[in-house]
């Protein structure tokens, strides 16, 4: 019974954003400027802010973080691009944060490169985080492991039982498309093939998750936040860089 009301909300919430949806990506001029020491970029139609952590290890990792064009640009398209690089003896990590926080809704991912091959201590995350006790996930890393499964879901704390759910990616292209909608009693996540909008192919679609449990953050001060970082700071065991390409944000009510 507990499964069958679990696809059942996982239908009905994925019928209604899917038939909202229609991959209405928006490409904007970036607008790149800096504000207050801080440097911001205008991509999806949304203003982000770029980390630096300067000469400081930070969290997540931890690790440097850099706001250098090397490390976080759009490209003429609009495409966001995230890169780690390896300057002067040092890894340099990157993150954005959504200036503006929307609380309850459906957050919605487009990628458009390979994050099913990330080396095994490359973490590319896809979330909104208010403290680490308020935090909901879609994380593509094998966290250091040799043989493992490449992504999850997660509710933190993800330790807590029942709060993440792993699955291997298997991508067929560059693109993918991920989303979550948040809601008082649930989060229901979902990872398709392909840059889809309305009604994907049933056979598009990679997993999809339903949580319902306790720890369900509240509204608050959380921002959607996109990142690419080394699992405890370790270098990519191949010694190259790693770059994540994004296409397109969307939030909906």
């Amino acid at each position: 019974m507990k499964k069958m009301k679990t696809n059942w909300i996982f239908l009905v919430v994925a019928v209604l954003f899917l038939a909202g949806c229609g991959n209405k990506t928006k490409k904007t001029v970036n607008n790149d400027r800096m504000v207050d020491g801080t440097r911001i970029i205008h991509f999806s139609g949304y203003d982000w802010r770029v980390g630096n952590s300067k000469d400081t290890r930070q969290g997540p990792g931890p690790n440097y973080f850099s706001d250098s064009k090397e490390n976080v640009w759009l490209d003429d398209s609009g495409n966001l691009h995230l890169k780690i690089t390896h300057r002067d003896g040092r890894w340099n990590c990157a993150k954005i944060s959504l200036l503006e926080s929307h609380g309850y809704g459906t957050y919605i991912f487009h990628v458009a490169s390979r994050v099913d091959g990330f080396d095994k201590n490359v973490v590319g995350g896809l979330f909104t985080y208010a403290n680490d006790s308020s935090e909901i996930d879609i994380e593509f890393s094998k966290w250091a492991k040799d043989t493992t499964e490449d992504s999850q879901f997660v509710i933190q704390p993800g330790w807590h039982p029942g709060n993440h759910h792993r699955y291997y990616l298997d991508q067929t292209g560059e693109q993918s498309t991920h989303w979550f909608n948040w809601q008082p009693d649930s989060v229901v996540f979902a990872s398709y093939q392909g840059n889809v909008g309305d009604n994907p192919p049933v056979d598009q679609l990679m997993t999809q998750w339903t949580y319902t449990g306790a720890d369900n953050p509240k509204p608050g001060k959380e921002a959607a936040k996109i990142n690419l970082w080394l699992y405890r700071g370790n270098p990519p065991t191949d010694g190259k860089e790693v770059e994540m390409v994004l296409s397109g944000f969307e939030f909906r009510k």
